[in-house]
């Protein structure tokens, strides 16, 4: 379901690389990667933005976005997101405005609280005040990015006087603001104040309360109503698992192992989440029955999405969370698949063709009898005009 009937497809890249192998090829390879989402027409991909634990290490999204948009062409670039309370919101503004400019428009700001513990115990950051930082900093931000005259501001954790960004953004009205919501409803709430988009888990985590899809929406439609913004449907982006391949069992042995090693020995041994109650070589299929991952062939993500669409209401754009769960083979190979067969089905790219091709169909027979008919009519035609220089050389 979205307004304009075409769903835009990207990536969320974390992003997350076992501690067993050179960090500087993984890093080669999410490069690689987003070259290869720009060549099959992929819409979007936002990079995060992480300081420790191990797994996740593009510290800076707006130095990896600023290489990778060298690299690319049209698809758009934004942060997955920027942990606001980390960072002076002037500094945040001015280096957005700056990517804004050098990719002539292509940048998203993607904003979130933290989503890591360590990071902010590493910065002396109270993780009950995290939320708030964020909600104060983004207000400040887009101040910053829309407003001419000088700010001064005093927080308990930041400073402006008479403060102005002296570049502006390229994109107008200003750069488009998408907000994180992965837990808690604080990031629906901040997104609907401010009418900015939304990305959602495909499941959201529930360590406090059980919060569904529908219930994130409304809170943002309600609140958005209370600050007389709006936030859209088509605004709204749904991040899941994902991994294809031609068949359901290639799909599912090609990350068994993969796949069991991001839940356990990250999300659980490192992280401290709780991990699915199976055997380690059942997790994928826990995954899948549960809604957090996609995997099967291009038809089991159709469904798959389809299913996101009525467990949400409707949202407007698909987001694959990057997964280095399989060979970089199999990996680009699943994002292909996706392209070729999953996008056209929900972008009305199939629609012309396929009516064209049953239409023809319907006629065939008829079209084939006037081919034989045009066949025959030249072929008598030529054997009269030339049937008298036969009848010479044969004398």
């Amino acid at each position: 379901m979205t307004a304009n009937g075409r769903m835009k497809f990207g990536v969320f890249m974390a992003p997350f690389h076992p501690t067993t192998e050179n960090p500087t090829l993984a890093l080669d390879r999410d490069l690689e990667l987003i070259q290869w989402l720009d060549t099959l027409g992929y819409d979007e991909a936002y990079i995060g933005e992480h300081h420790s634990a191990g797994w996740e290490t593009i510290a800076s999204p707006e130095v990896f976005i600023a290489t990778a948009a060298e690299r690319t062409k049209r698809i758009r670039l934004g942060t997955g997101v920027i942990s606001l309370p980390y960072h002076h919101p002037y500094m945040v503004a001015n280096r957005m405005v700056l990517l804004d400019h050098l990719t002539k428009g292509r940048v998203i700001l993607g904003v979130g609280p933290g989503a890591l513990n360590t990071d902010a115990y590493m910065f002396g950051i109270d993780p009950a005040r995290q939320r708030e930082m964020m909600d104060e900093s983004l207000g400040i931000i887009l101040r910053l990015m829309t407003e001419t005259e000088p700010i001064t501001y005093k927080s308990d954790w930041f400073e402006l006087n008479d403060a102005m960004l002296q570049l502006r953004p390229y994109q107008k009205p200003h750069i488009p603001v998408a907000v994180a919501s992965v837990e808690s409803p604080s990031g629906v709430t901040l997104a609907g104040k401010h009418g900015a988009a939304v990305l959602s888990m495909a499941v959201p985590r529930g360590t406090v309360r059980k919060t569904t899809l529908q219930d994130l929406w409304s809170i943002a439609e309600e609140s958005a109503a209370e600050h007389g913004q709006e936030v859209r449907r088509e605004d709204w982006g749904i991040v899941s698992g994902v991994h294809l391949a031609e068949t359901r069992k290639e799909a599912f042995e090609d990350i068994r192992e993969g796949g069991a090693r991001v839940v356990t020995e990250y999300f659980a041994n490192t992280l401290g989440n709780p991990a699915p109650d199976v055997p380690r070589d059942q997790i994928v299929d826990h995954m899948v029955k549960n809604n957090q991952w996609i995997v099967g062939t291009p038809e089991d993500c159709i469904a798959g999405i389809e299913r996101l669409q009525e467990m949400s209401g409707g949202f407007g754009s698909f987001m694959i969370r990057v997964e280095d769960w399989a060979s970089r083979e199999k990996v680009n190979r699943s994002y292909e698949l996706l392209a070729r067969y999953v996008m056209p089905h929900f972008q009305g790219s199939l629609v012309g063709i396929q009516n064209s091709s049953r239409w023809a169909s319907t006629i065939k027979e008829e079209l084939q009898a006037n081919r034989r008919i045009a066949i025959q009519r030249a072929t008598d035609t030529w054997d009269a005009r030339n049937e008298p220089e036969r009848v010479n050389q044969a004398d």
